[in-house]
């Protein structure tokens, strides 16, 4: 992840409803929900949950899928990996002692194109 990616992600999860939504789709996994469960679950206006929803896909951390009629959204666990990966990646790399079990980098999986 380049750096403007990782401020926008941040700054799409400093906000208390983003982040409750975005944990909530995180919960649930790649199936993910639709918008009016959520907006039940966390009792969020319609209108307020789709701002904050839009918000999270621009920063490439939510991702919208349609089913016949129906809307889902999901978490894109790939992005959220890289942003782990992103802020751990150097962890005691200028330490005078060696990591510890906690201050392991994230492994991030990286995909590599077919030439």
């Amino acid at each position: 992840m380049k750096s403007q990616e990782v401020l926008l992600a941040l700054g799409a999860l400093a906000h208390e409803s983003r982040l409750a939504v975005f944990r909530l789709l995180v919960k649930r996994g790649p199936a993910g929900f639709t918008p009016g469960a959520m907006a039940e679950k966390l009792d969020i206006p319609g209108p307020t949950l789709s701002f904050h929803l839009k918000e999270l896909q621009s920063a490439g951390l939510v991702e919208m899928r349609r089913e016949s009629r129906f809307l889902y959204y999901s978490a894109r666990f790939d992005r959220m990996k890289a942003l782990l990966g992103f802020l751990t990646d150097q962890c005691c790399s200028q330490a005078d002692e060696a990591c510890d079990a906690d201050c392991k980098p994230v492994a991030t999986s990286t995909k590599r194109r077919s030439a």
